[in-house]
């Protein structure tokens, strides 16, 4: 992949009233990329966007359900209307959880991790790509987490999500290539933003409570690997442990989160 520049860039970022998408939005108007800000609530996307006057590049806001089809394609006009129909970088940040065992969940959860997390990026991307390969050096960034490189208990269905986006970012890294068309896979672990309190289910207090890496920090980190051109993102330390235990010693891993679950059981 090649380094790009990230001033000048038309941006479309989801997720981007709060957290991360918040966060990267800041960063990447401060650096002069024109960024259309993209969640529910409108309300919330406003602040952020009144929190960016006088920076040296633009902000807009629009509001849009990224499951639903007619609301997406809101973004696709957007982008003709204002940009010539051309983008440069498009993140997929917007996410949701579940924090609950499998045996106490129901298929509606698992539906809504899978549409929030995997189709609708997914779904975003294929009606972008005509955006895309009219942009300059376009790359698609997928947010997705460390649970999508290592499986944990009592998240099987966010695991199965990030994973899902993992080998879906992966496959068309190859494919899209012939188009032109970079793609990154961002990899946060625990970020301290409002995640928690957004979860589907089982948001326990100890999970609440856990700080992580701040969103600034994520977003600095992201952005720094997008203008570089990397084509993987593992953002924390521990992170990168955990994966690098997973691929060497995947049995062992396997038994220490085995024996957790059982002492947290008990």
């Amino acid at each position: 992949m090649a380094q790009r520049v990230i001033s000048g860039l038309r941006v479309v970022c989801t997720g981007a009233s709060s957290g991360i998408g918040a966060a990267l939005s800041r960063q990447l108007v401060a650096q002069g990329a024109h960024v259309l800000m993209v969640a529910r609530r409108e309300d919330r996307l406003n602040e952020v966007k009144d929190s960016l006057q006088g920076l040296t590049g633009q902000a807009f806001v629009h509001k849009v359900d990224i499951t639903d089809d007619v609301s997406r394609q809101g973004i696709a006009d957007f982008i003709d209307n204002q940009w010539g129909g051309s983008l440069d970088l498009l993140v997929n940040n917007a996410g949701v959880g579940s924090i609950e065992s499998f045996s106490s969940s129901d298929e509606e959860t698992l539906r809504k991790v899978m549409e929030v997390n995997f189709f609708a990026p997914i779904d975003l991307i294929r009606l972008l790509l005509p955006k895309l390969k009219q942009g300059i050096q376009p790359v698609v960034c997928n947010v997705g987490s460390v649970l999508g490189h290592v499986a944990v208990p009592r998240k099987s269905e966010y695991c199965a999500s990030k994973f899902a986006l993992h080998g879906m970012t992966d496959s068309l890294r190859i494919e899209l290539a012939g188009e032109g068309i970079d793609m990154v896979l961002a990899s946060p672990s625990t970020t301290g933003s409002e995640f928690f309190k957004s979860v589907l289910n089982g948001a326990e207090a100890e999970d609440a409570k856990r700080r992580g890496m701040s969103p600034d920090v994520v977003a600095q980190k992201i952005i720094s690997g997008v203008s570089k051109g990397k084509r993987e993102i593992i953002l924390s330390t521990g992170g990168k442990l955990l994966v690098l235990a997973d691929r060497l010693v995947p049995g062992i891993l396997s038994r220490i989160l085995t024996r957790r679950e059982e002492k947290r059981r008990r």
